[in-house]
């Protein structure tokens, strides 16, 4: 323990500091000299450190701090956070101008040298602006404005108020933002992806290599908008062993199956139109095609596919342009469709004249029609009025950002046009490391490790959901993902977790009209931590 000396210095300290705060907060508006970064220090830090201490009140102003020589972290990375943190929390306003390098750098006793670097760095990052021969000045940032017409509702009052989680709603952008936390994976049963670890990234890191010894002019000029052809024609061999015929040509490849589907309904809807989605199903599609201005309607998602009758209904009177669907290993559920409703919903495609786009990003996570039945709808018609979309984010690596579009030749002419309009092209050199990855032939193994790996936890899951009180309709047999009802507003339990540092992932977020739900998506790959099942075994009560 600390010495009651050494508390009472960091008391003291702190005490210093927060009247300085006190200060700041009640100055005049724009156009004061700042002259304190303020750094508050724990009573360890008190007594462990010997700091570089920053002179107290005087002709130099207020006191600012504490930086430590001893710390981990850089004294430019100190000041950087110091004062980004100051006005993050609007304790250094907009249009203040900072001390001078020299100034500051005497009344921090630092260089010069790390004055500069930090203030670039915060030049950078758009915390301060420098304004020739007049010096640095804390950027403007205005408030984000709020619009009433925007589609994606608030689904209610619960807001996210726990360390690392932002203080906002929690709806689709909120979940989002937060899967890209820098976090471990075990605590975010809620997330969309696979463990890093669980990914093949020796094969990743051998196939940049190899192409990173290509000739060099062809890494360095764009690709061509329909993308890498041996990645083409590639993917023309992994679709044959799906059933599905395609040539070369019949391929454009993009970045992921997000900008497919983005491409998808810039092409084939106007604004106004109507795109059917599976309810529940992902959730990003519903305020990317709103902000398409096309009215997005979900059709009941049932174990073995959409509710036909409901389909029906809704088609005869929307007309929808497109119908999004997962036919094998649908998010969130991972169940799959089967022969009967794929033909009845190839026959109201013809009927009603709308597009079926086919999700199958899951594709590799199943293990093949000879060990569980999968239907895809793209393998009965044959690419005439199915689009078929794939990629590699999930069980690959999702920082090569590439999927790609398969479907007749005269719409993946006009995609590969909306796609140079839009992008150009995508990454060529992306493109080749998948391409190298999938011809090496070690893929098909990694992907059987992953399946078994997947098969592993999810029984053991299974069965502890159930012994907890978390409902399961449909045990999947494949996939990563499991749709559990909880029993209670998941919305709430959402923000309970928060509390525990756990990322869960609400029912709610997965229809397009985002009602409040028991049911929750639940990775198991992301479910072996143990704080995750105390959490929900007592937030539900089980035995």
């Amino acid at each position: 323990m600390l010495g009651a000396a050494a508390a009472a210095a960091a008391q003291a300290v702190n005490e210093a500091l927060a009247a300085a705060q006190a200060r700041a907060m009640t100055a005049p508006a724009p156009g004061p000299s700042v002259t304190s970064v303020p750094v508050q220090v724990s009573a360890t830090a008190a007594a462990q450190r010997r700091p570089t201490r920053l002179p107290g009140r005087g002709a130099s102003g207020p006191m600012v701090g504490l930086l430590s020589r001893e710390s981990g972290e850089t004294l430019i990375d100190q000041i950087v956070r110091s004062v980004a943190a100051r006005i993050d929390d609007r304790l250094l306003r907009g249009g203040a101008r900072m001390p001078s390098i020299r100034a500051f750098a005497a009344s921090h006793g630092v260089s010069a040298f790390t004055v500069v670097a930090a203030y670039d760095k915060l030049v950078a990052t758009g915390y301060l602006e420098s304004r020739r021969g007049a010096g640095f000045f804390v950027r403007e940032r205005p408030a984000m404005a709020v619009h009433a017409g925007d589609s994606a509702p608030l689904l209610s009052p619960v807001r996210s108020q726990h360390a690392g989680f932002e203080s906002k709603p929690i709806d689709i952008v909120w979940l989002v933002r937060n899967m890209f936390r820098q976090m471990p994976h075990q605590q975010m049963p809620g997330t969309g992806v696979l463990p890093s670890e669980w990914l093949d990234g020796p094969a990743i890191a051998n196939a940049l290599r190899a192409v990173s010894r290509q000739n060099p002019n062809l890494l360095l000029s764009y690709g061509v908008p329909q993308g890498f052809l041996p990645l083409r024609q590639q993917l023309q061999h992994k679709l044959a062993e799906l059933e599905i015929a395609a040539e070369p040509e019949q391929f454009v490849t993009t970045a992921g199956v997000t900008q497919a589907l983005d491409l998808v309904a810039r092409e084939f809807t106007r604004p106004g139109d109507v795109i059917f989605v599976d309810d529940p199903a992902w959730f990003l599609m519903f305020g990317s095609f709103a902000a398409l201005g096309a009215q997005v309607i979900g059709i009941p998602r049932l174990a073995d596919g959409p509710d036909i009758a409901r389909l029906t209904e809704l088609a005869a009177i929307h007309k929808p342009k497109l119908y999004i669907i997962n036919s094998v290993l649908h998010n969130p559920s991972s169940t799959s469709l089967s022969a009967a409703k794929a033909f009845q919903v190839l026959r109201l495609s013809e009927e009603h004249g709308f597009l079926i786009v086919e999700d199958d990003i899951y594709c590799d996570l199943h293990p093949g029609s000879a060990v569980q039945p999968a239907t895809r709808l793209a393998a009965l018609d044959q690419l005439q009025r199915v689009i078929y979309l794939g990629g590699f984010s999930k069980t690959m690596a999702a920082n090569l950002r590439v999927g790609f579009i398969a479907t007749s030749m005269e719409r993946a002419e006009r995609l590969a046009d909306r796609k140079m309009l839009s992008t150009l092209t995508t990454s060529d050199i992306g493109e080749r490391v998948v391409y190298k990855v999938l011809s090496e032939g070690s893929y098909r193994k990694h992907a059987d490790r992953l399946r078994g790996r997947l098969d592993s936890v999810r029984a053991k899951a299974l069965r502890q959901m159930e012994r907890i009180g978390l409902r399961v309709e449909s045990s999947p047999l494949a996939g990563m993902f499991v749709w559990a009802d909880a029993g209670c507003d998941t919305n709430a339990l959402t923000e309970r977790a928060m509390a525990h540092n756990l990322l869960l992932a609400p029912g709610s977020l997965f229809s397009p009209k985002q009602l409040p739900s028991t049911r929750m998506r639940l990775n198991v790959a992301a479910m072996q931590e143990p704080a995750v099942w105390r959490f929900l075994e007592r937030e539900l009560g089980g035995s």
